[in-house]
């Protein structure tokens, strides 16, 4: 039987059981929650000055969990949208405790009263054609690194996945076509385990079929300089150290803070650009709703520069000033 005053049964309850078995959260979901619990209860045990093992539920107040939000932006310097992502953690938890602890519902209802806070809309960044060239062309493929960098940087802007989605690729996930009539695709598995089909470019798969050209299908198809799996991390690192240099031929890119989740949008502007349809990009980036993708649709000024064209008056003229009109400078005066 659990112990429901102390904090550490029941934190070690919702990591380990809801968390993974009841709920079948994604790793990185798992992992978020755990380190906005982790955050948490270290704040809690500064400010208490209390050991970790003597920490009760109680002690998590709802003044303390907006103390801690607050040093989240503060002292940490988190943004706003991480500020709501760890107050979603401990929601989550409070939830938990709320529904296996009936002396606790009070406590639960009071830190599920604590409110996110309202972010500003951030504009959606996103590479013009040329930059996502200059970023292509940065990688040097005369060696075997440069050939792999490039094979990831251009799988990540034919598919549009995320970089664990990327990091996570198995051989056994792509299925490259035997000749140029049939269609190569690769598997993805996306937030929440889901999987969607990607359909891939044929200089894609000539990059791909190089890469794993005699090797296991078991194995993932992305490896480090080591022969290991490499880490979303590794995907950031390179993406950003790539970016840096194409900077140097196209100034631009370096405003734009450039990550896999930027050559994401890309693929996602690019597609819409080109006349696909919404609703495929939707499944193509693996979103549940239509809504997440339409942020694309209004972020796109080249295609709302193309609408307002369609819309321009054309042939009526110069149109004369007021002085021009006689009558109407009289009524005017007349006022």
């Amino acid at each position: 039987m659990i112990n429901s005053v102390f904090l550490g049964p029941w934190i070690r309850r919702f990591l380990l059981e809801h968390v993974v078995d009841e709920c079948n959260l994604s790793r990185n979901t798992q992992h978020s929650y755990r380190d906005a619990i982790t955050l948490l209860i270290q704040f809690t045990i500064s400010r208490l000055q209390k050991p970790v093992d003597c920490l009760a539920i109680v002690d998590l107040s709802a003044e303390m969990v907006r103390s801690f939000l607050n040093n989240l932006e503060e002292e940490r310097g988190c943004a706003v949208s991480t500020r709501n992502q760890r107050l979603a953690a401990i929601h989550a938890f409070a939830r938990f405790v709320g529904l296996n602890s009936p002396e606790h519902i009070s406590w639960s209802g009071e830190i599920r009263g604590v409110p996110f806070k309202k972010a500003a809309k951030s504009p959606v960044i996103y590479l013009e054609k040329s930059e996502m060239d200059a970023l292509l062309d940065a990688p040097n493929i005369n060696t075997a690194q440069g050939q792999r960098d490039h094979a990831i940087l251009l799988f990540l802007y034919n598919s549009g996945a995320r970089a664990d989605e990327v990091a996570q690729l198995l051989i056994m996930d792509l299925n490259l076509a035997v000749c140029d009539r049939d269609h190569s695709s690769a598997r993805l598995r996306g937030k929440g385990n889901k999987l969607r089909q990607c359909p891939l470019w044929a200089q894609t798969v000539r990059e791909l079929r190089m890469l794993i050209d005699g090797r296991k299908p078991t194995e993932h198809v992305f490896l480090n300089r080591c022969g290991k799996p490499i880490t979303r991390f590794g995907i950031h690192g390179l993406v950003k150290r790539y970016a840096a240099k194409a900077s140097k031929h196209v100034p631009s890119i370096t405003d734009k803070h450039v990550s896999p989740h930027v050559v994401r949008h890309t693929t996602a502007s690019h597609l819409l650009r080109a006349g696909v349809d919404i609703n495929t990009i939707r499944a193509w980036l693996g979103h549940v709703s239509l809504a997440t993708t339409n942020i694309y649709a209004e972020a796109d000024l080249e295609m709302k520069a193309k609408a307002l064209s369609l819309c321009e008056i054309k042939g009526a003229g110069r149109v004369g000033g007021w002085g021009s009109d006689a009558g109407l400078m009289a009524f005017l005066r007349s006022l």
